[in-house]
This record gives C-alpha cells, structure tokens and sequence, in this order.
C-alpha cells in the first residue's frame, strides 16, 4: 500500500494537470462498496492537500474532481443496494463481509440521515453505510442531500492537514527530507485516526448491546 501510495504521489508531482480527474477517480473507487476498502485515497488527498499547499497544485479543481468522484461513488453504491434489496448481505460478494455490512445496518439503523453525513469520515463504514442505505430503503432525495453535504465536507477535511503542514513548511524551495517525513506523519496520524475513532464507536456500541443483551436474560 505504501509503494502504491508512493506511486501515486509521484504520478501526481510529475503531471500536475492530472491531479484533479486522478484523485477524482480515486475518491469514486474508494466510496465503492467493498472495492473502496481497497483503494488509498484518504492518504493521496492528504498527500495533495500538501501539494495544495506548497502551491505546486491548484487547488479547484482537486477539490472540483473529488467532490464530483465521492458523490458518485457513494450514489453508485446506494443504487446497488436499492436494486438488489434488504437480502443482499446473505449473497455473494456480501455473505463473505458479513461483519462490516451488520456494522453498517446498526449504523444506519440508529443515526439514519446522520449516518450517511459521518460515515463518510468513519473507516469502518465508508464504504458500506451508502450500500446499506439502498438496501433499507432510505429515500432517494435524503440520501442525495446527506451524500452531497458529506462529500462538501469530507474533502475539504481531508486536504486541510497537508496543507497546513506544507504552509508550515514555508516555500517548496526550502523543503528538507525531514519536512518530507513529517508530512508523511500527518498523513499516517489522520488516516489512523480516522479508523480508530470509527472503530471506538462501534467497539462502544457493541459492549452497550451486550450489557443489554445480559440484563434481558432471565436470571437462573
């Protein structure tokens, strides 16, 4: 993942006018249901967001093309799950990810609109909650305006801590390897903190519903 990463960057530096659609693909790649569990976009838009800063790219149509790439990502898995149904979790390919689409299902159970708003900046869901959305039905202009608003603000979150950093920095002339790496810092620090913290709330949401699961079994 780091050599993709690595690659991608490269990519990027050495044809800046690609920036936009290459990011853009990756953020529809990445709100693919599944598939995006695959895709490193998170860290290559932070990454951007670096570049951003450091003025080596120009930052609308980054921001243009992601937003336009996440929206479609998230509406394509949304339609998926609306045409294939509630029992889609117990076929092929989402029998073998039963775990992520049952954290998605409660996710989406208990916030709804919410859910598709912070989904998009939890790891654990990112790529599921669109598709669960469908499968339960939600409507298709609710879903449209949380999909929208979330990707308004998703990309912008995820471009800000590079840029900073590369503000920080001061002009790309005066960049060191050591600036090298503690943008690479950056990058690792958000992308996990991201993970984590969607994996602290589920973790919460899991022990509540054991305890009450204890509490309704009848004592012996």
């Amino acid at each position: 993942m780091e050599a993709l990463i690595g690659d991608g960057m490269k990519f990027i530096a050495e044809h800046k006018a690609w920036a936009g659609p290459l990011l853009g693909i990756l953020a529809f790649g990445e709100s693919l249901a599944l598939i995006g569990l695959l895709i490193p976009a998170t860290a290559l838009m932070i990454a951007v967001g670096g570049m951003v800063g450091s003025g080596l790219i120009d930052p609308l149509p980054v921001f243009f093309w992601c937003v336009l790439g996440s929206v479609l990502g998230d509406w394509v898995s949304f339609a998926i799950g609306r045409r294939i149904g509630p029992s889609a979790h117990r076929h092929w390919p989402l029998n073998g990810h039963k775990p992520a689409v049952a954290r998605a299902r409660l996710f989406f159970w208990r916030h709804g609109f919410i859910s598709i708003l912070l989904g998009r900046f939890l790891g654990p869901v990112r790529a599921t909650i669109p598709l669960v959305a469908g499968m339960m039905q939600m409507k298709q202009r609710s879903f449209q305006i949380a999909n929208i608003l979330s990707a308004l603000l998703w990309v912008p979150a995820l471009l800000t801590p590079g840029y900073l950093a590369a503000r920080s920095l001061g002009p790309v002339e005066e960049f060191r390897e050591i600036h090298l790496i503690g943008l690479a810092l950056v990058i690792g620090v958000v992308t996990i903190a991201g993970g984590a913290i969607g994996a602290r709330v589920f973790g919460a949401g899991s022990t509540r519903r054991r305890g009450r699961n204890r509490k309704a079994l009848p004592s012996s």
